[in-house]
């Protein structure tokens, strides 16, 4: 019997938009009356003539979502750019080899302040697929420290991951849903934040606790039938040489790559909304491209970078999240159907009667849990936000549950999944790289993942009764 292979997620979204066309022929159009703040207005659910969904109606549909994502696609393609211009600089790696050289000796110290880098690399820009470069790096030097393999994967899969469970400024998470919930990017920072340390916080501790259980004694180590044979493959290979310099224009690269992140939380914080003397940008997706871009520019030149060269690293950056803006193109064309077929106020209907009599904290907790199915479903963070924040984030109004709390929800639930889902090649290839088995990585990680759950939705109770 032939293996069963998951689908891609462009295939899996073309298929919902097929079966919501044909829904459009047997679910009763409706529409809300809609606030001036365009909100639908409990109570006003009433049916409109139906608009049923044709075979042209779903060829247009990826197009059409296109048009009307291509503010948010646009802006994740110059983020792909600016990427590719700062990891061709080499300032990056250079910067955390340079972390890992200078802690050679306290590698028990190694492990909060690398996973706290990683987790800063999750929350501003979602770290993922930048991190197999450093296994190489840091596997040998954990393993000459007396650590497992499990310890140095974590190290770096757990610091980036609780960073993205936090994403407090991730635009593939946070700022294209923010962007189809209709709400600014900074609203809802301060639960992601807290959502951020509380969970890196939690995975430091795990980490270090395994870490020192297994150097007092290797027979606890979950990998330790490849003990001897871990050290003779990595120690072997030991090499720090592979990574570059951090010279004096790494650095300031590097201060012009936080520099960015940072005026980006400024620009999209409401002040204005929070009491909070200071000017409101109101920055949106069009403003937040340019400052990337324009920021391209400036790492480059201070790189040295010739302008062929320059032009050529934002353009594959560029290319590498094509994917991801095709995704959001396709995936708001489900959108685009359900509106067209007057479908998507009755999914609203249907939901404020379920939520009728529902608290705040409860629709919340509720909204977690179903992303995390959702999240294996559709493993792509851009396309599930896309698919999902159109429905999701008015039910939150009927719920008297702020937007941004859902799309923290929504992010968190994504970012937990994404830290043992199979079919993400960045857990796939760190695993492989060093030689973790997933039973193995399941058996480390279970009583974390736990953890980490009881954690975000306590945070997520709160942040729905504020």
């Amino acid at each position: 019997m032939k293996k069963f292979k998951m689908p891609s997620a462009f295939t899996i979204l073309f298929a919902i938009i097929i079966v919501v066309a044909v829904l459009t022929h047997i679910v009763p159009a409706g529409k809300y009356d809609y606030s001036p703040e365009k909100t639908p207005i409990p109570g006003t659910y009433h049916l409109v003539d139906p608009t049923p969904q044709g075979v042209s109606d779903v060829i247009m549909s990826p197009i059409n979502g296109f048009y009307d994502a291509i503010d948010v696609a646009l802006f994740v393609i110059i983020i792909g750019g600016f990427l590719g211009v700062v990891m061709k600089t080499g300032a990056i790696d250079a910067g955390i080899a340079r972390v890992v050289a200078n802690l050679k000796g306290r590698e028990k110290w190694m492990i909060p302040i690398l996973m706290i880098l990683f987790g800063l690399g999750g929350t501003s820009y979602g770290m993922a697929e930048e991190t197999i470069a450093f296994y190489p790096l840091i596997l040998p030097v954990f393993i000459a420290a007396g650590y497992d393999t499990i310890t140095a994967v974590a190290v770096i899969m757990l610091g980036a991951g609780a960073g993205v469970l936090g994403s407090t400024v991730n635009p593939f998470a946070t700022g294209i849903a923010s962007g189809f919930a209709g709400v600014s990017l900074g609203q809802g920072i301060g639960l992601r934040l807290l959502i951020l340390v509380a969970c890196e916080l939690v995975a430091i501790v795990y980490v270090m606790k395994y870490a020192e259980k297994v150097k007092k004694d290797p027979s606890k180590s979950l990998v330790y039938d490849m003990y001897e044979d871990n050290k003779k493959h990595f120690l072997a290979k030991k090499d720090g040489n592979e990574f570059p310099e951090l010279t004096g224009k790494r650095k300031f690269i590097l201060f012009l790559f936080s520099a960015t992140f940072i005026f980006m939380v400024y620009s999209v914080i409401p002040f204005s909304d929070i009491g909070v003397p200071l000017p409101t940008l109101g920055w949106w997706f069009g403003e937040l491209a340019a400052l990337f871009m324009v920021s391209s520019i400036l790492i480059g030149l201070s790189a040295g970078m010739k302008e062929e060269e320059l032009v050529g690293s934002f353009v594959d950056g560029a290319r590498d999240l094509l994917g991801v803006a095709l995704i959001i193109g396709l995936s708001r064309g489900i959108t685009v159907v359900m509106n067209a077929g007057n479908m998507t106020d009755t999914v609203l209907s249907l939901g404020e009667q379920t939520l009728s009599g529902l608290s705040s904290a409860g629709f919340t907790i509720l909204t977690y849990l179903f992303y995390i199915p959702m999240s294996f479903l559709i493993p792509s963070t851009s396309g599930l936000a896309t698919l999902s924040m159109p429905i999701m984030a008015p039910l939150g109004d009927f719920a008297g549950v702020s937007r941004d709390v859902v799309i923290t929800a929504y992010q968190s639930a994504s970012g937990i999944v994404n830290l043992i889902t199979p079919t993400s090649a960045v857990v796939m290839g760190g695993l492989a790289i060093g030689r973790v088995s997933y039973d193995k990585w399941l058996k480390f990680t279970w009583k974390l993942i736990a953890i980490l759950m009881i954690v975000i939705i306590a945070a997520l109770g709160f942040g729905a009764m504020m």
